[in-house]
């Protein structure tokens, strides 16, 4: 089964829609992480929320995108990865979930005690949630515990790895290995390179949307956190590049990650927070291309046997369908890229703790049940 034009466009569209959530998401998770670190007082807490207030609900919308375009042009890639890695995703979402609740409630009590339960909420789920996209992602390049087969009784029955691919007519490919299967040294170590590259991202960002002392640390706390990130996505990616890596040619991507990292670090040094930021921001962008090079051309590698590999041909939908998808996203991307341009250049002014009122939004805990305000 060969790979057709279309079907490699939708790969491609797969992958720019997940490097728009993670290169966008990335600083909103660096921010929540950053919550109880760099703000000192209640106000910059503010400040730092409010940076990412216009922007967070609109990235988040990407991994929607990011899902229902897999869903419907790969179905079959989207089967097997969202039922095996379900754990894994129910935690994300369960988090991401918390993560609205911090954000929309935080300001609905005149309390200390109420704000601090939510940001400190904020902060952890920020942590699991960008640990668990290194991993999953990392499970995608290292390949797991995939094989083809059916389920008899409650019983998998696996096909002989060489008939896998004349079989699929009656077997599926299914995720065997269990929840634990997904955790190894190599998927550890990707869970640690998105949370240091996130927190490089969400500094990087403060320093750049911020003024005063806030700005300062901010930008502090990234020139060091850039040369930990730095290292530990280079360790990482080398280890990809040379053993899990299905085309040398990734090599690529990940030269021009590594320039653009360094990049980023020689601007922020320079205390140019825009460039490095724009750098950082194509550094992700390279990272996830890179993940998508070492795949291709599998949906989903086995660790198995590579004959078990669910490739992107057999996870494709139907041609008549990737072409309907085509017409629609040649006319609402653009839009939607417009869109997100204009918010980003409307929402650029720094902020400080001279824009926070000192009021602070909320109901009296002792009038809630009243609707009477404090």
């Amino acid at each position: 089964m060969e790979l057709t034009t279309i079907q490699l466009l939708w790969f491609s569209v797969v992958a720019v829609l997940w490097i728009g959530y993670l290169a966008l998401e990335g600083f909103d998770f660096g921010v929540a992480m950053l919550l109880k670190i760099l703000p000192k007082t209640s106000k910059e807490r503010r400040v730092a929320l409010s940076s990412i207030g216009p922007h967070w609900d609109g990235n988040e919308v990407w991994v929607l995108t990011a899902g229902g375009a897999t869903f419907a042009a790969f179905p079959e890639w989207y089967a097997t990865m969202f039922s095996g890695m379900y754990l894994a995703l129910m935690l994300i979402l369960v988090c991401l979930i918390v993560r609205v609740c911090a954000i929309e409630w935080r300001k609905m009590i005149d309390t200390d005690a109420w704000r601090n339960g939510w940001d400190t909420a904020h902060t952890v789920s920020a942590w699991v949630v960008s640990f668990l996209w290194g991993v999953a992602f990392a499970n995608l390049v290292q390949g797991m515990h995939i094989e083809v087969g059916h389920y008899d009784d409650g019983a998998f029955v696996p096909v002989a790895p060489q008939d896998a691919a004349s079989s699929l007519a009656d077997n599926y490919h299914y995720l065997t290995g269990g929840f634990f299967s997904l955790i190894t040294p190599f998927t550890v170590l990707g869970g640690i390179v998105t949370v240091s590259l996130f927190l490089s991202h969400g500094a990087i960002f403060l320093a750049l949307k911020t003024a005063g002392d806030l700005r300062k640390r901010a930008r502090a706390f990234a020139k060091k956190s850039i040369l930990v990130s730095t290292s530990a996505t280079a360790a990482w990616a080398l280890w990809a590049q040379f053993a899990h890596t299905n085309n040398a040619i990734s090599i690529v991507p990940l030269a021009l990650c590594a320039l653009s990292l360094v990049t980023a670090a020689a601007f922020l040094y320079r205390d140019r927070e825009g460039a490095a930021f724009m750098a950082h921001f194509v550094a992700i962008a390279l990272a996830v291309a890179f993940i998508w090079f070492t795949i291709f051309p599998d949906a989903l590698k086995s660790s198995v046997d590579s004959r078990y590999s669910l490739t992107l041909a057999q996870a494709a939908a139907t041609g008549n369908t990737q072409t309907i998808m085509s017409a629609a996203a040649l006319v609402f991307v653009p839009i939607v890229l417009g869109y997100t341009v204009w918010s980003y250049k409307v929402f650029s002014r720094r902020i400080s703790v001279e824009h926070i009122p000192d009021e602070t939004p909320g109901l009296d805990p002792k009038k809630v049940r009243s609707f009477e305000n404090a």
